[in-house]
């Protein structure tokens, strides 16, 4: 294997502990507060603990982690009160990306989106698995804000909504509060494929202020 086929190798390696672990946090397997122990995480991944070590450290950066001293890396907690300021600006930036998907979604975009959204529909006929419903959220809102076509949007974004995750994992084990989500993406989806930035822009903001609300109603 030549340098840069193990290099290649290495970065694969990387990205796959790093998605793991943190769909273990975001999910709630790995609830607030749990140590984020690399050598219990690398045998439980069955990797070396030099790729865990980075995902922690990844995880750190992005706020789902802390340091905690002389205690290592744990995940990190969220309260009710910081959870309504991260929202708050979530809701103006979510809405700024959809408005500007709105003018450059093209028909490929759209039919993602609708993929997504029929997977949202199905996973409604099965038993509720956060794990699963986190990662389709997720890539909806993710795939969203890529078409947006701004970085530095969609990278803020994704910090923010990796922490509305850490509060509001249970949420989806609610089928009520699944349909309502579900309904809320059907309304930013028809929005989008209006091509109308204004009402793409009140249909993600309204997402979010649902989120909200059903977030007091816990």
């Amino acid at each position: 294997m030549t340098d840069s086929d193990a290099a290649t190798t290495s970065a694969l390696l990387g990205a796959s502990v790093h998605r793991q672990v943190r769909q273990l946090v975001l999910s709630g397997e790995l609830e607030p507060g749990t140590p984020l122990s690399v050598p219990a995480l690398a045998a439980r991944l069955g990797v070396s603990r030099s790729p865990v070590r980075e995902a922690v450290q990844q995880l750190i950066y992005e706020g789902l982690a802390v340091n905690v001293p002389h205690a290592g890396a744990r995940v990190a907690a969220i309260d009710d009160e910081q959870v309504r300021d991260v929202l708050a600006v979530r809701a103006v930036l979510d809405g700024l990306a959809a408005a500007t998907a709105a003018t450059t979604l093209t028909e490929s975009d759209l039919a993602k989106l609708a993929t997504i959204l029929t997977a949202q529909e199905e996973n409604l006929r099965c038993a509720a698995d956060p794990a699963r419903d986190t990662e389709l959220d997720l890539e909806f809102h993710t795939f969203i804000r890529d078409c947006a076509g701004n970085r530095p949007l969609a990278d803020e974004l994704a910090r923010l909504e990796a922490k509305t995750h850490l509060y509001r994992g249970d949420l989806w084990r609610s089928e009520l509060n699944r349909r309502v989500a579900l309904r809320e993406h059907r309304r930013i989806v028809d929005a989008l494929e209006s091509g109308h930035a204004q009402d793409a822009r009140m249909a993600a903001e309204a997402h979010v202020h649902g989120l909200i609300t059903r977030l007091s109603r816990r």
